[in-house]
């Protein structure tokens, strides 16, 4: 199995909840992927704001540029955004974690309320901020940016073509916002993994990823929808939760490219 399993897929997600990037390769840093989940969209007392509360956020199509982020939608004009200023810090929360982050100006606060139709700002994560990852799971100094939990998503295709030949119509891959998408193992083979290699970085499979109603939401209407968590409900529970894909934690930074083979450690 080790010499097959390879990476089929790399995605970024540079604002939290929003579309995500699909890379032919990627520089692994101490938060995950580069750009990944280093923006976030936060309500009036700086709570996060996701997919879960505002669908329409699956509508907007982040591109990294070298100064920033440009913000882009099907309906609205595009909007670019500059790295903000450090003076611009403000107290923010991803679920029951407080951190602070660099406010992006009035700007795309206007531009994000108008198209999410409720009050909103744009936020960063700073480099030297830290959020710390669950200790019950990880190691002290193990962190992360604005992602749920976890620094890294894993899952195999396997895992996707066996939910897709339950459904009467397939889902996309990106409906469950991965990082690592990998082939050439069973499916939900990740479920079984504790350490992984790609390249010259060692992982750590860490904890089963939760899902939410998210993967439910159809990426092209904003439209939530019955499946796949249907679906999943029906093979996929566990202690009162749905599972699919696994949240995984590198040991040390490199550069993950599309075919790299994974080496299962155990």
């Amino acid at each position: 199995m080790t010499n097959r399993v390879k990476v089929s897929a790399l995605y970024i997600h540079p604002v939290k909840s929003c579309r995500a990037i699909e890379k032919t390769s990627a520089r692994l840093e101490a938060f995950g992927l580069q750009h990944d989940r280093r923006w976030m969209v936060v309500d009036e007392n700086g709570l996060m704001l996701t997919q879960r509360k505002k669908p329409r956020m699956c509508l907007i199509q982040p591109e990294v540029t070298a100064t920033g982020l440009i913000l882009k939608t099907s309906s609205a004009n595009h909007l670019s955004v500059d790295l903000p200023l450090a003076n611009k810090k403000i107290k923010v929360k991803v679920w029951d974690d407080e951190c602070q982050a660099f406010d992006a100006g009035d700007d795309a606060a206007h531009w994000l309320s108008d198209f999410l139709e409720t009050t909103c700002r744009l936020v960063y994560f700073p480099d030297d901020e830290i959020r710390q990852v669950d200790i019950n799971y990880a190691s002290a100094g193990d962190k992360t940016a604005f992602s749920d939990g976890f620094p890294l998503l894993l899952i195999s295709q396997a895992s996707l073509d066996d939910l897709n030949s339950r459904l009467a119509a397939p889902v996309t891959m990106n409906r469950f916002r991965p990082n690592i998408v990998v082939t050439g193992c069973g499916a939900f083979a990740e479920d079984s993994w504790e350490r992984i290699r790609i390249g010259e970085t060692e992982m750590r499979v860490v904890k089963p990823c939760s899902r939410c109603v998210i993967p439910s939401i159809n990426i092209e209407t904003a439209v939530k929808e019955d499946e796949p968590v249907k679906t999943l409900v029906s093979y996929r529970k566990r202690d009162n939760k749905i599972f699919f894909g696994q949240n995984v934690i590198a040991n040390n930074s490199g550069e993950l490219k599309l075919e790299m083979p994974v080496e299962i450690i155990s």
